[in-house]
């Protein structure tokens, strides 16, 4: 179970969380689910290390974001979605002035709600039930970002496919946080990427370089008068 780590890592706060699962059946999801909840109710949450113990999860940024996700969390609710695990009025005893969100999970999820379409930035996972591969595909395309994505499954031929067909620029396969190596390129397509390059490999250094291109072709001898001049298109003879 590495999706809550994901999900709920960093309390959310980060570029690569996984923030929406696409179940495929309902067997999966409601297996995915019931899992979740588990690994949810053990987490432990409150500053980042109290007497020597670290907690699974911290405190947002500030009393504005914490405001925010609560307000993403009860737009989920009003627009029809199952909240199955409420984090909006989260309390950690000593600490009752925090910006504490709990870990929040949703299930049927739909694409035309705002816990779907934005990026909320906490600790709020939402699941989205979809019939088969092809749909959860063709929703993925059609979101407007495409930063991360990433598929789970032990069919080497539904990888393949979905590694060549998904529009994102970074893919995982069985690996919830595809943040490549710095020798390869960071960053995502559609709204997901800010001017024509990515940072760290090779669009790193294009960043950083101004390129300059030289066409030369040396006659076989240096006395222009054996060269004619000519005022049509080169070609190759």
């Amino acid at each position: 179970m590495r999706l809550w780590g994901a999900a709920f890592g960093a309390a959310g706060e980060r570029c690569m969380a996984l923030s929406v699962v696409l179940a495929v059946g309902d067997e999966t999801a409601d297996t995915l689910i019931a899992n979740l909840k588990q690994q949810i109710a053990k987490m432990t949450v409150g500053p980042g290390i109290v007497d020597g113990k670290e907690n699974d999860m911290g405190p947002v940024i500030s009393a504005q974001h914490k405001a925010k996700i609560c307000d993403y969390i009860t737009s989920g609710e009003k627009q029809g979605a199952s909240l199955l695990v409420d984090g909006r009025d989260f309390k950690v005893a000593g600490f009752e002035n925090g910006y504490f969100v709990g870990p929040t999970l949703f299930d049927n999820v739909t694409p035309d709600m705002d816990i779907y379409k934005d990026e909320i930035f906490g600790p709020v996972l939402a699941i989205v039930r979809v019939p088969d591969f092809e749909t959860g595909l063709k929703l993925i395309n059609q979101h407007e970002y495409g930063n991360g994505t990433a598929i789970f499954t032990r069919d080497g031929e539904t990888a393949r496919e979905f590694q060549e067909n998904v529009m994102a620029g970074m893919v995982g396969i069985n690996i919830p946080i595809p943040v490549p190596m710095a020798f390869h390129s960071f960053g995502g397509w559609k709204r997901s990427i800010f001017g024509p390059l990515n940072v760290h490999g090779n669009d790193g250094v294009r960043f950083y370089t101004r390129m300059k291109t030289v066409t030369s072709r040396w006659p076989a001898s240096v006395r222009l008068e054996h060269h004619e001049s000519s005022f049509t298109m080169p070609t190759m003879e």
